[in-house]
């Protein structure tokens, strides 16, 4: 089913529509919402909310608009929900894990050289957990940037759709978390 005429069905009310619409995108909003969440029964909660919210507003969505971008933005923001009803995570002050420079440019603190590559050190069950357990103690105004742009491979314009933002301050935010993302996981490189 085209994306118009899978629309038109929802606005219509149609239930094989919105099967149709479970079947194109489900799978893909649910390993969004878990990658938010961290939990398969948060996330499939938050997939019934979004669903009920498109079911709710399918009246408003623009018909120039991407569906998917549509779903995915909804989907973002009952995640974020469901994570601030959720107790509030520690986070890290950003600020700290920027590096710092010289006058002439360089840093004053050059990161250091990781002793193994990447591809290997992420088979490792162990650094996979570091580097979630990492990503989740990051802002959320920047975590959210990073999963969309790095995990979820949205590009810089959809993801500054769904967030309702600029794609420069995508683009900043998502250089800034790349930065803070490093110098976390710095000592569990180092040799």
């Amino acid at each position: 089913m085209n994306e118009a005429a899978l629309v038109a069905g929802l606005r219509a009310g149609d239930t094989l529509a919105f099967e149709n619409l479970l079947h194109q995108y489900g799978t893909r909003l649910l390993r969004l919402a878990h990658r938010f969440l961290g939990s398969e029964e948060d996330a499939r909660d938050v997939l019934q909310d979004a669903m009920v919210a498109v079911f709710k507003s399918i009246g408003s969505f623009e018909s120039n608009a991407k569906l998917s971008t549509w779903l995915h933005r909804i989907v973002v923001n009952a995640s974020l929900m469901k994570l601030r009803s959720k107790r509030r995570r520690d986070e890290i002050d950003i600020e700290d894990y920027l590096p710092r420079f010289q006058d002439d440019g360089h840093q004053v603190e050059p990161s250091q050289p990781w002793t193994e590559s990447v591809e290997s050190m992420l088979e490792r069950d162990e650094l996979r957990a570091q580097v979630r357990a990492s990503i989740e103690t990051l802002p959320e105004t920047h975590r959210v940037v990073l999963q969309l742009r790095d995990i979820e491979e949205l590009s810089t314009e959809e993801t500054a759709e769904i967030l309702g933002i600029t794609p420069n301050a995508v683009k900043i935010r998502l250089h800034r978390a790349r930065q803070a993302l490093r110098a976390l996981l710095d000592e569990h490189m180092k040799s």
